[in-house]
């Protein structure tokens, strides 16, 4: 049975943690407004999507093959969930980068943005491709569904900039360790499926 709580778990805490594409997207809501950040966001969608394509691919003809690769990738991920836990968890700086702002800086943004190639190939290994190893349709569904979830919470981000500076400076220190057990928690959850 596809283990969708630990799945989705992982999906929403890793989207929502604050990275480049949601920096760029609150530093754009808070100075645009949230229609004048839709460009932004929908470069992002677009190019976050092509990038899931194009790493669910990879990974599924990777997996082909290698197929004693997925330890390893399984441990590399649960290192790289448990290291977002300590830096999240420690709580760093938001910065902001006002320089690009348009469809086309967003969509590019995603070819040189680790943290969504890191989320994907996770994904993949971890939870999907055990269930779907070789289905082109199911694989492009949750390929484009990893993508929606992370524009989803780049359009919150967008939309809430100003609260979310406002909640992550008041209560950081709470925010911050409850994303980090959750981490904590995808970690362990992908030695368990």
């Amino acid at each position: 049975m596809f283990p969708w709580f630990s799945f989705l778990t992982y999906a929403v805490v890793t989207a929502v943690t604050p990275g480049p594409n949601n920096i760029m997207s609150m530093s754009n809501g808070s100075r645009k407004g949230f229609r004048g950040a839709l460009p932004f966001n929908l470069g992002i969608w677009v190019g976050f999507s092509i990038v899931m394509l194009l790493c669910t691919a990879f990974c599924d003809g990777l997996s082909a093959l290698i197929p004693k690769i997925k330890l390893p990738m399984l441990a590399a991920g649960a290192l790289y969930m448990l290291y977002l836990a300590w830096e999240t968890f420690c709580g760093g700086e938001i910065r902001e980068d006002h320089s690009r702002d348009g469809f086309w800086s967003g969509l590019a943004l995603q070819f040189i943005n680790p943290k969504i190639y890191l989320y994907c190939i996770l994904s993949m290994e971890a939870y999907i491709l055990p269930f779907y190893h070789g289905q082109l349709l199911p694989l492009t569904a949750y390929a484009l569904l990893l993508a929606f979830i992370g524009f989803a919470f780049t359009l919150c981000w967008s939309a809430f900039g100003s609260v979310f500076r406002l909640l992550f400076s008041r209560h950081a220190r709470v925010v911050n360790t409850i994303m980090a057990l959750l981490l904590v928690y995808c970690a362990v959850s992908l030695f368990f499926n």
